[in-house]
């Protein structure tokens, strides 16, 4: 329990803190709907943010619907999407799901956790992203940043994503959940990086158990 209580008060200050510093944080992916926020995620599994930015802009004036996608030849798909790696299975995943949104959803995006990961491709991390951004629904978005940070900053004990997820959700407010998120994200990329991270400037050095990594 004394463990809990101290992850808590920590995870608010935390909260706090990078709320200062990152006010706007949000995701950095470039959409217009969100039927296109849905596909850039798909792409950015174990790709770059800005690798997918600059994949999509033509992607996203060849296809405009779930049913377009659903219909594209599949090596087109994937030849539009190759510099974002994996883009095989990619292509796949987002074939399949296009053609769930259109046979269940009316080709539009679901509004339930539920419903989000019915569709192929798509997990929770996905469906926390979207939801938040499209729907305002709150959610625990957990990439690698997060899971990172996370993990430095003794916020969870386990490396499973969705366990993460489930570790945070009662250590921040609810409405807090998505903005938190977003946040890690952005201290992850500016400060709390993967190789040698900048400890020594971190506004959270004091907080984290672990000060001074060098892996």
């Amino acid at each position: 329990m004394g463990k809990d209580k101290d992850r808590k008060s920590r995870a608010l200050e935390i909260d706090r803190r990078l709320m200062k510093i990152y006010p706007e944080a949000k995701t950095a992916l470039h959409y217009s709907n969100p039927l296109e926020l849905l596909i850039a995620t798909i792409l950015s599994a174990q790709c770059a943010d800005e690798k997918v930015n600059q994949v999509t802009p033509a992607l996203f004036g060849e296809y405009r619907t779930a049913r377009d996608y659903a219909d594209a030849p599949l090596n087109e798909l994937e030849g539009m999407i190759r510099p974002t790696g994996f883009f095989r299975n990619k292509a796949k995943s987002i074939q399949g799901c296009c053609k769930t949104l259109v046979k269940n959803f009316a080709g539009k995006i679901p509004e339930t956790m539920e419903e989000m990961v019915t569709l192929p491709g798509v997990g929770r991390k996905t469906a926390n992203l979207v939801l938040g951004a499209v729907y305002g629904i709150p959610g625990i978005v957990v990439d690698t940043h997060v899971r990172r940070l996370s993990g430095r900053l003794d916020l969870s004990d386990n490396a499973d994503p969705d366990k993460i997820e489930f570790d945070l959700m009662p250590l921040i407010p609810k409405d807090r959940w998505t903005p938190f998120s977003h946040q890690l994200v952005y201290h992850g990329r500016n400060t709390c990086f993967a190789r040698k991270p900048n400890c020594s400037e971190c506004i959270l050095r004091d907080l984290c158990p672990f000060p001074d990594h060098s892996e």
